[in-house]
């Protein structure tokens, strides 16, 4: 590997720029959600590399090792809880490691598989997000002195949202059923969480309760579908 981010900062955290000197990588799925963090990230010091899936993650962490891990629990390819179960044993390991999701009860999972800390989703907070990669680190690796807690509210580019609503609904077109539906259900889900889309994540609800009924609607995949092809044209905003 041939980062060591993760063994010493390279730059000295502020009060201003807590998370200086850091380098997060972020495995997220969701465009939207990974703006957002990028943002915050910019905003407070750290840079940021991102993976959309487990294969992506591994490719890059067998490359460097990064100062901070953030896991978002649901991916395409798996459960973010096995990768965190792989990096809190793996020797060396990585300093903090956290899980995301939209669901507080997966914080549990995520401490018992390993990690350090657990960030929720909407992630748009940025006094949440500093403090939360700062709790899961050591105390040498945060700023020294008082720190005025931010009020800032973090609103990622609305282009990313449409990205994301372009990707389920190309998943939507190509499977109507089956495990990729359970999956649209829940990257919906953290993706309207984020945007605060109340309409789309009720319909996303409703999809995933009847799904775990093994049912497979149709009208209520393609009224799901419909509401994605209005985000895409812009007719609803977020």
């Amino acid at each position: 590997m041939d980062d060591n981010d993760s063994l010493t900062l390279t730059k000295t955290p502020t009060a201003r720029r807590p998370l200086l000197g850091l380098t997060i990588l972020v495995v997220e799925d969701s465009r939207y959600a990974c703006e957002a963090i990028r943002l915050m990230c910019l905003r407070s010091g750290a840079r940021i590399r991102r993976a959309d899936c487990l294969r992506s993650a591994r490719r890059h962490l067998s490359v460097y090792r990064p100062s901070v891990v953030i896991v978002d629990l649901g991916l395409p390819d798996g459960s973010g809880l096995d990768l965190i179960a792989e990096l809190a044993s793996a020797i060396p390991r990585v300093t903090g490691l956290l899980g995301l999701s939209g669901n507080s009860d997966m914080a549990t999972e995520a401490i018992n598989a390993g990690a350090d800390g657990f960030l929720d989703k909407p992630l748009d907070s940025l006094a949440a997000f500093q403090q939360g990669v700062l709790a899961a680190l050591p105390e040498t690796y945060r700023p020294a002195g008082p720190r005025a807690v931010s009020q800032a509210r973090i609103t990622p580019d609305p282009m990313a949202y449409r990205d994301d609503m372009n990707h389920a609904a190309n998943l939507l077109d190509d499977h109507s059923d089956g495990p990729v539906l359970d999956y649209v259900a829940q990257f919906l889900d953290g993706v309207a969480r984020s945007a605060h889309d109340t309409a789309l994540l009720q319909a996303t609800k409703d999809l995933a309760e009847l799904r775990a009924r093994g049912r497979t609607p149709t009208a209520t995949v393609k009224a799901l579908t419909a509401m994605v092809q209005d985000r895409i044209s812009r007719r609803v905003a977020i």
